[in-house]
């Protein structure tokens, strides 16, 4: 009787065994994805679950993943299976931001607030995608020394949206060779975001070993500060600054290397094309120089022909006034000679003048590389202000309009005089600086680098026919007809008149040969009724209905895209038009998630 109970007893701890061990296998094979470094979630909204990145589209950059033609829910969208047929499949961009389901809408609401740019899609892409090869042809032929200087690159991010970080640092290790990348140094200035602690800390522990170094600010910084900081935990030969929204193109880092291999005094920078904000198209920049204005903002300018005279032509290293002042390279030793950055500026601003200044006044000189191309995020505004609300561009500029420019300054408080009397600090240092340095004066400045700008006053400048305006070459027609509405066989109007700028559009009966009810669709995916104005809609409020605006050509609220499914897909907030009542005859007409239903079925009829 004891040797059948402790038999029974032995299958029922063996049976016990074998069930916790499959328990156990199914567990950790059904959550890897979710808690493997190499798939950080990406926390966009509040409360968080954890969730999946999508698959880096690194082959088939212009594709989109099964889920969207389908149009399924947002859970469909975080685990595509097998490609479609060609024929079927779609362009990767501008439809990478269709909003599937409340939460997508949710995500891309709360990018666009927090970032100033649409994290759904951001997400979407994932850490890796190819880009267009946006150099010259000319430049893909040029060679490089092999035995270059070394590379710190030091990137500055408070709050930034982790997937557009973590593109950034892909984009540096898939494009530039390993003997010359010495580190990558990431400056957390303090963020608040929570996939910016530990979800960081995880990846880069993951996925770059010793190669990245995170450094975390215990308080804010600041930009100006916080590289100061990133530099001085460098180790490379030349220092090279990036923004935490960019992506860095082919060959892009050679040509900033040879040459302050050449020169060590020689800044660089490359020329940085467009990342847009709504849609995270990558397109080329024009190539320009930097200037400012006497209000000491930074502007572009178009760049002198004998700039451009020389034996290679456009693919020549520049001269450049001033930098925009996210992305340049500087060799380490001389960045730290020359006095860094001005530590007594705060925050963000006018720490681009400044150092340009400073380079060019103090025996260096700063170039634009236009075989180097670094694309970049450019946001509509700044989506963080400063600690107490303080104008930090003020302060700044202050600062050094008194180191700097000595009689003209004048020129910048003729525009700002309420500044005049404001306080800005301690400037003993950098004055002594500038005299350490044996630095020149801002008129040799204004004379020999950037003789165009144009003094008020009695001392003025006849003005120099440098730069020459063309004007804005006009986007190509596509389509031009009606915009008629299938299910109620109704046309797309404006409400009052077209020429109203700020009126509401809803459907009436059509009138083919009314020129008020005739749209235009055009390359830019601008739709302009009337030749007068856009159909625009607003990216923070997708709850108002669509309007009628001033086209602006940036894209964005007036980028519309007619689908092959008949639906009418505004590109920056993800959603498609619809009748909100078919019966009704007000025909008011709003935006809406995207699906296959009568009221969001359109045509343009020629």
């Amino acid at each position: 009787m004891g040797s059948v109970t402790l038999r029974y007893f032995c299958y029922g701890c063996i049976f016990t065994s074998v069930t916790w061990s499959l328990l156990l296998f199914a567990y950790l094979n059904l959550n890897q994805d979710k808690y493997s470094p190499r798939n950080v979630p990406i926390k966009g909204i509040e409360p968080y679950k954890p969730r999946r990145l999508l698959p880096r589209f690194t082959h088939s950059p212009n594709l989109l993943p099964k889920s969207f033609q389908k149009d399924k829910l947002v859970e469909d969208l975080f685990h595509p299976h097998e490609e479609l047929p060609p024929e079927k499949k779609i362009d990767m961009l501008p439809e990478m931001g269709m909003i599937f389901s409340k939460q997508d809408e949710e995500v891309r609401d709360f990018g666009y607030r927090k970032h100033a740019f649409n994290l759904l899609i951001s997400n979407r892409i994932g850490n890796h995608r190819e880009l267009p090869d946006t150099r010259e042809p000319k430049c893909k032929k040029k060679s490089y020394p092999f035995d270059l200087p070394s590379a710190s690159i030091i990137i500055c991010f408070y709050n930034e949206a982790l997937s557009a970080l973590l593109r950034t640092v892909h984009s540096v290790f898939d494009r530039t060779p390993a003997h010359v990348l010495h580190e990558v140094i990431l400056v957390d200035d303090d963020s608040e975001l929570g996939d910016l602690k530990e979800d960081l800390d995880e990846y880069i522990e993951g996925n770059f070993l010793e190669k990245v170094k995170l450094v975390r600010n215990p308080k804010r910084e600041g930009l100006i500060r916080g590289r100061m900081i990133g530099a001085s935990h460098a180790k490379g030969d030349v220092l090279v600054f990036l923004d935490s929204h960019c992506e860095v193109n082919e060959m892009w880092l050679q040509p900033l290397l040879s040459p302050i291999k050449e020169d060590r005094k020689t800044v660089v920078c490359p020329v940085i094309d467009i990342i847009s904000a709504d849609t995270l198209a990558y397109s080329s920049s024009p190539i320009v120089r930097g200037g400012f204005n006497w209000g000491l903002h930074f502007k572009w300018d178009s760049v002198p022909l004998s700039e451009l005279s020389g034996p290679e032509g456009a693919i020549a290293p520049f001269k450049s006034p001033t930098m925009a002042g996210g992305l340049f390279a500087m060799e380490r030793n001389y960045f730290n000679e020359l006095g860094q950055y001005d530590g007594g500026m705060d925050i963000w601003g006018g720490e681009n003048l400044e150092i340009s200044f400073r380079i060019w006044m103090c025996g260096g000189r700063l170039l634009i590389i236009p075989c180097s191309r670094v694309g970049h995020i450019f946001r509509k505004r700044r989506p963080y202000g400063s600690p107490g609300g303080q104008d930090t561009m003020a302060h700044n500029s202050l600062r050094l309009a008194h180191v700097w420019m000595d009689e003209y300054k004048e020129q910048f408080f003729a525009l700002r005089p309420e500044l005049r009397t404001r306080n800005y600090g301690d400037i003993t240092e950098r004055v002594s600086l500038r005299k350490q340095l044996n630095c020149k004066s801002f008129k040799w400045y204004l004379d020999n680098i950037y003789p165009e700008m144009q003094v008020t006053g009695p001392n003025a400048k006849a003005q120099q026919p440098v730069f020459v305006n063309r004007g804005l070459k006009r986007p190509n027609v596509l389509q031009r007809g009606l915009l008629r509405h299938l299910g109620t066989g109704k046309c797309l109007v404006a409400q009052s008149q077209p020429s109203h700028k700020g009126g509401l559009v809803v459907v009436k009966e059509c009138d083919p040969v009314s020129s008020d009810q005739m749209w235009v669709y055009n390359e830019d995916h601008e739709l302009i009724l009337a030749n007068l104005l856009c159909l625009d809609m607003p990216e923070t409020r997708s709850s108002d209905p669509p309007r009628l605006m001033k086209c602006h050509g940036s894209g964005g609220s007036q980028q519309w895209s007619l689908g092959k499914n008949n639906r009418l897909y505004q590109v920056s907030i993800g959603q498609c038009m619809k009748v909100n009542n078919e019966l009704s005859h007000k025909g008011y007409v709003s935006m809406a998630i995207c699906d296959d239903s009568p009221s969001q079925q359109w045509r343009l009829e020629s």
